[in-house]
């Protein structure tokens, strides 16, 4: 496998869908919802899927697509080569904002993370990692992470977990907010990730994502030593929903066994 021709093929598709996203804004959007009122799809998701797609099976038929919009494969097991998609990550910003949004890419050989890439469009900020080889932002390598003390960190979790809620007890994440050094929230795990992989946080955690939130970030992240599992400690398959957290070497251990109660 020439990865090296794969990473040049897709960073250049990367940016082609990035131009696209930003003549978007010149016409209106179609906003529709998923599975709830706040889960939002606009026909710029649906169209840069499918330029993703259409794209990679005419180049590597024999390569399986994962997006988020449903128009690749029925992925349900992490054999050969998998593109992990999401054209929009973080549609809500797109909609209101028209920043904070990323396209995320991680390309996956058997299950292990062999490409990532998270491109904040409108910043025109591209991070990149190629397994083994280091994580970069746009063409400056990114230094390994440093252990930090939970209270001198900096941890991006949504506000809605510190509320009752199913899937975690909620004291515990308040006990965490208070005694961190300050949380934030970005509205997209691919942007929350790119802090984390430059040090502007110092964990990032969820109860809830799918693998095309996570997949090009967790690749990135792993390059500069941040640790990446799911609440429970366990690797993250990229095939299915669940928890996650991503964090700098010993804050992961302690976040897990101090202030993790999972009720799923």
């Amino acid at each position: 496998m020439d990865w090296g021709m794969i990473d040049r093929y897709a960073k250049s598709l990367i940016k082609e869908a990035g131009h696209r996203i930003r003549l978007s804004f010149a016409r209106e959007i179609h906003i529709d919802t998923k599975a709830d009122a706040n889960d939002l799809v606009t026909d710029i998701d649906r169209e840069i899927e499918q330029f993703f797609i259409s794209r990679i099976r005419r180049d590597f038929p024999d390569h399986r697509i994962l997006g988020e919009e449903g128009f690749g494969d029925q992925v349900e097991s992490s054999e050969g080569v998998i593109w992990i998609l999401d054209p929009i990550d973080g549609t809500m910003n797109f909609v209101h904002q028209k920043r904070n949004f990323a396209i995320s890419l991680g390309i996956y050989a058997d299950g292990a993370g062999m490409l990532g890439y998270i491109y904040d469009v409108m910043a025109d900020d591209f991070y990149h990692a190629f397994r083994d080889g280091g994580a970069y932002r746009n063409d400056e390598r990114l230094p390994q992470l440093e252990p930090t003390p939970l209270n001198e960190a900096i941890i991006g979790v949504n506000a809605s977990w510190v509320c009752p809620n199913r899937y975690v007890d909620h004291e515990r994440i308040a006990r965490l907010v208070n005694e961190c050094r300050g949380t934030r929230s970005y509205g997209s795990a691919a942007i929350e990730l790119a802090h984390v992989a430059a040090g502007r946080l110092d964990a990032y955690m969820s109860m809830r994502l799918a693998p095309w939130d996570i997949a090009g970030g967790s690749v990135i992240v792993g390059e500069v030593g941040a640790v990446t599992t799911d609440l429970r400690g366990m690797e993250n398959d990229m095939i299915t929903k669940g928890t996650f957290i991503a964090a700098r070497p010993g804050l992961h251990e302690t976040i897990l066994k101090d202030y993790i109660d999972l009720k799923i």
